[in-house]
């Protein structure tokens, strides 16, 4: 719904200075609550669509604007008194409660996510919406499912987290009082993305191997997740082993993300090079998205995200060679080398191939494309993100957390989630950590003498 009022007060934000226009695309998740005592008022919608557009138009309100292209320069427009409010809709289903988190765990979204249009920014879309929820109650009254879509320009994963415990801060303050006008949030509702310029050192140039030309008539042709199915698996780290792990990486001098991350590169790598022996002079890569806001001295509060990509590659039969140790300080060094003038650099590299592609596309040329490595068809990958951190499952609405929350599927070869679970605190590792593995179909990862000691769940 839009809504306009006589005098309102413009305002740009703009997305074309930092890695937003690689990340035209919506991201999903599924939020499943539970309803034990199938009391009445359960998620009332009215209360969500309230909540939802008090948050956006009181203290997010590029989320409640339009996108608008101007040659080069995307920007994000938003009014005072002019809002463009995330669609909220419903469904009510007559399945019962084990059902429909199967749904969830399968990654149904075409039954709970709300439909997306394109992502693409371009001049004749400027419509799209940032941020799009699918409320879905079930006749047995047993639990409702959050479906939520947001474009991924606006926020990487942090920021979305934050934005989701702050909507349900405000919504459960809502359930309590429904006349408030002002809330107690426990994030920062900030908006921007910083001048980087201060970041930038002349004397220093660097290589962005994170990042693949591609032919741009080629550049679809990559996106396709392959011929071989993707299926995903998912791995329990255990109590023990997570502390397993912690010791090793103070051993080693690294965090225990990283060395998670060697463990996983190593594990996948050696499984691929046993499956097939004739890719051991062909590539491994290693990729991971960094976010470098405290050495760069960003804020973490701010939705737009000086996320970056970082990347490290060896042939298959060095990562098989090397022992753990070495791994570890590979992924190390490829993490370290995000400080503030490889991120002003990595951005300046992005910006300048915006620039030549749009020259391109004016001139009926076909020149190359930018991609992320990582969607690059490669003999191995080991692409990992880790949300272990995040607030995911503090967003109580005023029901309670969450029973489980799905991350999106990544039909993509490699690609690695690590994700928490419901009573899990980075800081003590109190419980199970689940990582979410995307791998051709035929590989067993029971057959990795490092990734067997994990135990494989059913999804």
């Amino acid at each position: 719904m839009t809504t306009d009022a006589p005098e309102s007060t413009e305002t740009r934000y703009s997305i074309s200075n930092n890695v937003s226009y690689l990340y035209q695309v919506y991201c999903s998740y599924m939020l499943v609550y539970k309803n034990d005592t199938k009391s009445d008022g359960f998620f009332d919608p009215e209360l969500l669509k309230k909540s939802l557009n008090t948050l956006v138009r009181k203290y997010y309100k590029p989320v409640a604007g339009w996108f608008q292209v101007s040659g080069e320069d995307i920007d994000v427009v938003f009014y005072s008194e002019k809002f463009n409010d995330p669609p909220v809709s419903t469904q009510t289903l007559n399945m019962d409660y084990e059902t429909v988190s199967r749904h969830v765990r399968d990654s149904n979204i075409d039954l709970l996510v709300p439909t997306a249009p394109s992502g693409v920014i371009k001049p004749e879309n400027p419509n799209i919406p940032m941020f799009l929820v699918k409320a879905t109650y079930l006749e047995s009254n047993e639990a409702v499912v959050l479906g939520v879509n947001y474009h991924h320009s606006l926020m990487d994963g942090t920021a979305f987290w934050m934005f989701m415990a702050n909507w349900s801060a405000l919504c459960k303050q809502l359930h309590g009082q429904s006349d408030l006008t002002e809330f107690d949030l426990p994030y920062p509702p900030t908006f921007g993305f910083p001048d980087i310029g201060h970041l930038h050192d002349p004397s220093k140039t660097f290589e962005h191997p994170e990042y693949s030309l591609v032919d741009a008539d080629q550049c679809f042709k990559e996106f396709q997740p392959g011929a071989e199915k993707i299926v995903e698996t998912v791995l329990e780290i255990s109590v023990e082993q997570q502390q397993a792990l912690r010791q090793q990486a103070r051993k080693f001098g690294v965090s225990f993300t990283e060395m998670l991350c060697a463990v996983l590169w190593k594990g996948i790598n050696g499984l691929r090079l046993q499956l097939n022996p004739e890719i051991a002079s062909k590539s491994s890569l290693y990729s991971c998205a960094v976010n470098p806001r405290a050495r760069a001295g960003v804020s973490s509060n701010l939705c737009a995200s000086p996320v970056i990509n970082t990347s490290c590659e060896r042939t298959v039969s060095e990562i098989a060679a090397l022992d753990l140790r070495d791994i570890t300080q590979l992924v190390h060094e490829a993490i370290d080398k995000c400080t503030g003038d490889y991120l002003f650099s990595s951005f300046d590299f992005l910006h300048q191939q915006r620039k030549q592609e749009l020259y391109d596309e004016r001139n009926n040329q076909i020149g190359k494309k930018l991609m992320l490595v990582y969607v690059c068809r490669k003999p191995v990958k080991c692409t990992v993100s880790s949300s272990r951190t995040f607030p995911i499952y503090s967003t109580d609405y005023g029901f309670g957390a969450p029973e489980y929350v799905r991350p999106p599927f990544l039909p993509f070869d490699g690609c690695m989630r690590i994700w928490p679970t419901p009573l899990y605190d980075a800081s003590s590792s109190n419980a199970p950590l689940h990582v979410y593995v995307s791998l051709p179909e035929h590989v067993d990862l029971s057959r990795s003498p490092l990734l067997a000691q994990f135990k494989c769940c059913a999804n």
